[in-house]
């Protein structure tokens, strides 16, 4: 099975196409034939895509840390659970277990997270494909900050294109 790492926020935002952005993301996952790689989470976010992929008999790999795990916060009912030391080894995982990495709306954790797969696909660490999930146009700041980045000469148009 080929999973793809979800990264998403830890709450579910303030409006309802969040939250049914989530889950259609895991229906098409099921239903594209890729399981799921997520940080293991059971609020927020994290919890309704992974919901959705084992509503559909899905596969769900979750990877958390200790520190996570001891305060409750891990799903409880996935298809594998990894428990890990680091938030940094966590990352790594998540990129090895999965071909693409998909960033819904979320908080500075799910941008710290992205941005380090795409970090990594940069300097060749990585092949996996980056997608920012634009639901409600939550990401198009970003995506302007990207364009910058390259009208300022910080990024390789080539490089934006991949994004």
């Amino acid at each position: 099975m080929k999973n793809i790492a979800v990264y998403c926020g830890a709450s579910t935002g303030n409006q309802e196409i969040y939250t049914t952005s989530a889950q259609d993301l895991g229906h098409w996952l099921v239903q594209n034939n890729y399981g799921l790689t997520y940080g293991g989470g059971n609020n927020g976010l994290m919890n309704i895509v992974a919901n959705s992929v084992l509503s559909d008999n899905g596969f769900v790999h979750g990877i958390i840390t200790q520190q996570l795990y001891d305060r409750h916060l891990a799903h409880a009912n996935l298809s594998k659970l990894d428990i890990v030391q680091t938030m940094s080894e966590r990352k790594e995982a998540m990129l090895q277990d999965s071909i693409a990495n998909i960033a819904l709306p979320g908080g500075p954790g799910t941008l710290e997270e992205i941005s380090e797969a795409f970090s990594w696909t940069i300097i060749g660490v990585s092949t996996h494909p980056c997608i920012f999930y634009n639901v409600n146009h939550y990401y198009d700041k970003l995506e302007s900050f990207f364009n910058d980045m390259v009208d300022q000469g910080f990024m390789l148009p080539e490089v934006r294109k991949t994004l």
